[in-house]
């Protein structure tokens, strides 16, 4: 009895207690917190950082950007008296040399002057070898930022000279002496064999040949000087022909040569202007130039280049022509654009010597600054009280103003006028193109070039590229994801996934580069293969479930449950060898043995071996890890119950995936396509190795693109830090970050919506 009350009363004492106050317990708790508050705080700050980085990204590349759409400034110097202006005569032409130091007037008393732009102290005087009694009635000069000049006279001569600017540096301190040449001597040229007086004059030149245009009244007088030298004694000989024109219909007002020496242009009367074509001497239209029966041309000059004219009116406003083909196929001057300067009539128009710019000065003192391409009016601003002669440095950063017996020095800051919201993305009308059009072409060889920095086609490229890399990656990617989640054995999924995955591990720059050296010319050589094996594989693949469906009992249910997905191996290596292998003989049946000749002569379709096509293959194989890993984790996620309870109530699995598991993944689906498709947005060198880099704006899947993000890696390192190209390539990654942003913005509020209403499934 003792022994069963001791037991009892042992079995009934309270058990021991565990004291979890302990100085170790203590320690592990503290240090637990501190981990977890020094995780939160880590991502919390890791998370700022992100967001403070993308915003810095975006106001840097919006800081660069900025000046682009700045307008021009112009700052006033002191005016300038200078005595020599007391017996100078009435100016004709005021030039400015490269360095801004030296300015040029040439004058109706048959001198050109030469005269320091910072105090306007005359440097050197030179009398033009005028024959006596005769006085200089007119002045033209060569395309813009040429150095010839020509004097008309008052016997139908002409006088040709160059002015020139020696640079020299006597005890290390520069010195600029200008100079007079006479490349085709110092006597005039008889240019009106009867005397008349020249009253307007041009002239081109070209290393062999001169043509030299002038006018009195309704008569035209068309020179040609053209000389050849012998390779083997260096002698020049020299011949000279008249060129005959028909008689105009009213005065001339301006006379311009083609720098091709095909084109004459005279602008005559109130508003006419009549074109001829040297080469052939014939009239190749008249034009009217103004619709207003009250306004006349009053002003015009050549852009540099010679190819634009740009004709001020009575009107206050300045037009744009330029020779293109119309739609019979024939040359005939077109008017591009207008610019509107104020209501009093043009001047004088002075065009900048290395851009499509020009500055315009009207009757009222304003001084107006403009670039054609652009269609933009950059400043007009009041400088004088009336009309003046100006003058435009080689650079465009200096302006000379005489008027009433004083120059006005101006300093014209205009480092960006190319850029516009017109010229990045509209049509414009460039010159030697017959209609507007979107033109990327940042760079040429020569200084007359017309830049073309429009990003509609780099934008149209980018979205090309991602279309057509989405259509190959997301049907598969998705497809793939929905199977391996919901329908693919466990043991099966664990082998796959990663392989999957770790597609993505493959640097961009070698698919870029097996794309462009292996893909793009074997797709080229077995083009019926590729689009047969795309066409049959699905169908393939359809075709081999249903049988698969009809097979006894007996022999499908030997497959393990989740493993059918691995029969269709050999049923996909199967129409990829039946298709590639048939490509030549399909080739030589149906397209007469070559699909591309095919293509591009009966289709009408331009083929490039660098196109979408491979752009397409290569990128969505790019693409596909990403959407596939995302949207299979969101598929994977959905709570198994769910699951479970459809299949209780007696739904099928395909009811079961399609009417609960989709839907309630479907925010990660959605995130999974988005992420993709700011990828191939982004996506750099595959596009850059394999799409030919031609901005063209067609979906055409034969012909290549250019992307935002490849272009900037293209032409970057070759442009100039601070230039309107480099300024313009960091816009173009501002409109693919904005792009980015905009399309991520736009997924997450689809994908919270998503989540709301589903949330409750």
């Amino acid at each position: 009895m003792n022994d069963l009350a001791n037991s009892s009363m042992t079995e009934k004492s309270p058990p021991e207690r565990i004291d979890f106050n302990t100085p170790e317990l203590q320690r592990k708790r503290r240090m637990r917190a501190f981990k977890d508050r020094l995780t939160r705080w880590y991502v919390l700050v890791g998370g700022l950082a992100v967001l403070a980085a993308i915003t810095l990204i975006f106001f840097y590349l919006a800081y660069v950007v900025a000046p682009l759409f700045q307008g021009a400034d112009l700052t006033t110097k002191a005016v300038q008296t200078p005595a020599w202006m007391q017996d100078a005569g009435n100016p004709m032409i005021l030039t400015i040399e490269e360095q801004n130091q030296v300015g040029l007037r040439v004058s109706d008393k048959g001198e050109a002057l030469f005269f320091s732009l910072d105090d306007g102290t005359e440097l050197k005087r030179v009398v033009l070898p005028v024959p006596s009694g005769v006085r200089v009635t007119s002045v033209g000069q060569d395309q813009p930022g040429k150095p010839l000049l020509a004097v008309g006279l008052s016997n139908g001569g002409v006088l040709v000279f160059r002015h020139a600017y020696a640079v020299t540096y006597p005890g290390n301190k520069k010195t600029i002496t200008p100079a007079i040449t006479y490349p085709y001597g110092e006597t005039p040229l008889a240019l009106d064999e009867q005397g008349r007086a020249i009253e307007h004059v041009n002239l081109n030149a070209t290393d062999s040949t001169l043509i030299l245009a002038g006018s009195t009244g309704t008569q035209l007088h068309v020179l040609s000087l053209s000389h050849t030298e012998n390779l083997m004694t260096g002698e020049t000989t020299q011949e000279q022909s008249r060129i005959e024109l028909p008689q105009l219909s009213a005065d001339v007002k301006a006379i311009y040569v083609d720098p091709r020496q095909q084109w004459l242009y005279v602008i005559n009367g109130r508003a006419q202007a009549d074109v001829f074509d040297l080469r052939d001497r014939t009239l190749n239209g008249r034009y009217k130039l103004l619709e207003d029966g009250n306004a006349q041309i009053t002003a015009s000059t050549q852009l540099v280049g010679g190819i634009s004219l740009v004709i001020g009116n009575s009107r206050g406003v300045i037009a744009q022509w330029f020779m293109a083909r119309d739609t019979d196929g024939e040359q005939r001057l077109q008017h591009i654009r207008d610019f509107k300067m104020g209501g009093a009539p043009i001047t004088q128009i002075t065009a900048e010597q290395r851009r499509k710019g020009f500055i315009a000065m009207d009757a009222s003192g304003k001084l107006g600054v403009f670039h054609s391409t652009a269609h933009r009016t950059l400043l007009v601003d009041q400088v004088t009280e009336g009309p003046g002669v100006i003058g435009l440095s080689p650079r465009a950063d200096r302006v000379v103003v005489e008027q009433g017996g004083k120059l006005l020095p101006l300093t014209l800051k205009n480092p960006h006028p190319e850029v516009s919201w017109s010229a990045l993305w509209s049509k414009v009308w460039y010159e030697n193109y017959d209609s507007p059009q979107y033109v990327w072409q940042s760079t040429a060889s020569n200084s007359e070039f017309e830049p073309k920095l429009s990003l509609a086609p780099l934008t149209y490229g980018t979205l090309k590229a991602a279309f057509y890399a989405m259509l190959l990656a997301a049907p598969l990617a998705i497809a793939a994801a929905i199977y391996t989640a919901y329908f693919m054995a466990p043991g099966m999924r664990r082998k796959v996934k990663p392989v999957i995955e770790l597609m993505e591990a493959m640097p961009t720059v070698i698919l870029g580069f097996i794309a462009g050296l292996f893909l793009a010319p074997y797709l080229e050589a077995h083009l019926p293969g590729i689009f047969s094996l795309l066409i049959f594989t699905p169908f393939g693949i359809l075709l081999a479930g249903y049988l698969w469906t009809r097979l006894p009992d007996s022999i499908r249910l030997r497959v393990p449950d989740g493993w059918e997905s691995a029969i269709l191996i050999p049923v996909v290596l199967l129409i990829g060898w039946a298709s590639l292998g048939m490509s030549s003989h399909m080739e030589n049946w149906f397209f007469g043995g070559d699909m591309r000749s095919w293509i591009t002569n009966d289709l009408g379709i331009t083929y490039d071996q660098r196109n979408a096509l491979v752009v397409g293959l290569a990128m969505g194989f790019a693409v596909i890890p990403n959407i596939y890993s995302i949207a299979e984790d969101a598929v994977f996620s959905v709570p198994r119950g769910l699951t479970l309870g459809s299949l209780a109530l007696g739904a099928t699995p395909w009811q079961t995936l399609t009417r609960a598991v989709i839907l309630t993944a479907s925010p990660g689906i959605f995130s999974a396509l988005m992420i993709g498709m700011g990828r191939a947005v982004g996506e750099t060198m595959i596009v850059l190795m394999a799409t030919g880099n031609t901005p063209i704006m067609n979906m055409n899947l034969f012909e290549g693109m250019r992307t935002l993000a490849a272009n900037v890696a293209v032409e970057m390192p070759e442009s100039e830090v601070g230039g309107s190209h480099y300024r313009v390539l960091f816009l173009a990654a501002l409109v693919l970050l904005m792009f980015t942003f905009a399309m991520n913005t736009l997924a997450e509020l689809i994908r919270q919506r998503l989540r709301k209403k589903y949330s409750s499934l």
